[in-house]
């Protein structure tokens, strides 16, 4: 049997904005994991803590609390789950919080869980960086023993990293249930190591939760439908929440910006960092824009740059650090247009309404390109007349949802069952 979730009225996703000093998601504890379980005491191993369940009493009678295992190692998966904690922990489910370690920098990583309210993660793999081979596998290996000692009725895992794929994997091999979150995603381009994980991950998942129409026909095309749910995209729930709570506030971007127009940008994909020549042409194209751009400079495009010897800070360029989650929402909505190659941040100025410019062929969030937000610049050459000559029309289209995927995520999860019994 198909579950088919209808997403409701676009017009309900405004919400009151909270009391100033309200946390955005839920009441689990904001403490970040450099305390007892520090960077140092990860780099020798597996960090864990006692698992938890949600402290607030069903809002309705079952035979059982199911227990869900949420595997996260990057920023977007932060982000996603946020609103996955907060319900679970509202309807008194269990919640086990695997960080992997992918991303381990400080403002990739434990500022999001401090900022979006998110209670410190149960086990830390500390994998770090590595080569897609060795990471994942190093992922996999700790992740038999965590599985044996959480004994979850779900493993949850998100997106399209290689935290997604391992945590899919050894769910699979442990005969534990898998739900995909944001499943059903396509860019039909091999070369990236996104997609591997995404195709793979969908089809070894019992349940595919869809952000999109777009991403359920994918899955259909794939013979996926009688494991898939349309649920809409839970990074729109957070985006919602967090925009209500820095409206009016003034954007954390360096002094020289404040007083005039400026765009936000990012740099992260192998493919657009490690050609040295093509890394030099984008950062060109971007410098010779004639507003300023904030470009908020990853870890790896940071080193890419310094081993290329490529200085960052040319022509209109200002180079920042990159932003805390509700910091650079502010940004964005203070700025003129955004230009990156992030899918979550070309998705984030859609639903913000800022233009967007993609430095890639191709994106899986094509709703925003066929409504006119969002423009493809693969050739740098090209970049900046699509920055200049970008000008949207006005639409209330909601392709991504109300901001209450979180609940229906959760929901089709339990319509599924939670034992741990299933037959693959």
């Amino acid at each position: 049997m198909t579950l088919h979730c209808s997403i409701g009225d676009p017009s309900a996703v405004c919400r009151p904005r909270p009391h100033r000093g309200q946390r955005p998601w839920g009441r689990g504890s904001t403490s970040d994991y450099r305390g007892s379980d520090s960077r140092a005491s990860r780099e020798r191993g597996c960090t864990s803590r006692p698992s938890r369940r949600g402290s607030r009493t069903p809002n309705r009678k079952r035979d059982a609390v199911v227990k869900v295992l949420s595997v996260v190692g990057a920023r977007p998966q932060f982000v996603k789950l946020a609103p996955i904690a907060a319900e679970l922990e509202r309807r008194g489910d269990e919640h086990v919080i695997v960080h992997t370690g992918q991303h381990y920098d400080v403002n990739m990583s434990d500022v999001f869980f401090s900022d979006l309210g998110i209670a410190a993660p149960d086990d830390h793999l500390a994998v770090g960086s590595d080569t897609h081979g060795r990471q994942t596998g190093a992922m996999l290996a700790a992740m038999d023993e965590v599985l044996e000692r959480h004994q979850p009725d779900w493993v949850l895992v998100y997106g399209d990293t290689n935290s997604t794929i391992a945590g899919a994997l050894a769910a699979v091999k442990s005969h534990i249930r898998v739900a995909h979150l944001e499943a059903g995603l396509r860019s039909f381009n091999r070369r990236m190591p996104e997609e591997h994980n995404r195709v793979m991950t969908d089809h070894a998942a019992d349940l595919c939760l869809a952000p999109t129409e777009v991403a359920m026909a994918h899955l259909r095309e794939e013979g996926l439908s009688d494991r898939s749910v349309l649920v809409g995209d839970v990074m729109t729930d957070v985006l919602y929440q967090v925009r209500d709570r820095v409206v009016g506030e003034e954007p954390a971007v360096p002094a020289q910006l404040a007083s005039e127009p400026f765009r936000v940008a990012t740099l992260h994909r192998a493919e657009n960092t490690d050609d040295p020549h093509r890394l030099a042409a984008i950062i060109k194209a971007l410098g010779s824009l004639p507003e300023p751009t904030l470009l908020l400079a990853h870890p790896r495009l940071r080193a890419r740059a310094a081993e290329q010897g490529l200085d960052l800070a040319v022509g209109s360029l200002v180079v920042s650090d990159p932003l805390a989650y509700p910091q650079l929402v502010s940004a964005v909505m203070a700025s003129i247009g955004v230009v990156t190659d992030s899918g979550g941040l070309q998705k984030e100025a859609f639903l913000l309404r800022v233009p967007c410019v993609t430095v890639r062929s191709e994106t899986e969030w094509t709703e925003t390109v066929d409504l006119g937000w969002n423009v493809l610049a693969e050739d740098p050459a090209q970049l900046p007349e699509a920055v200049l000559s970008l000008d949207p029309h006005a639409t209330t289209a909601a392709p991504y949802g109300d901001g209450h995927a979180a609940r229906r995520a959760i929901e089709a999860i339990l319509a599924h069952g939670g034992s741990r019994a299933c037959s693959r």
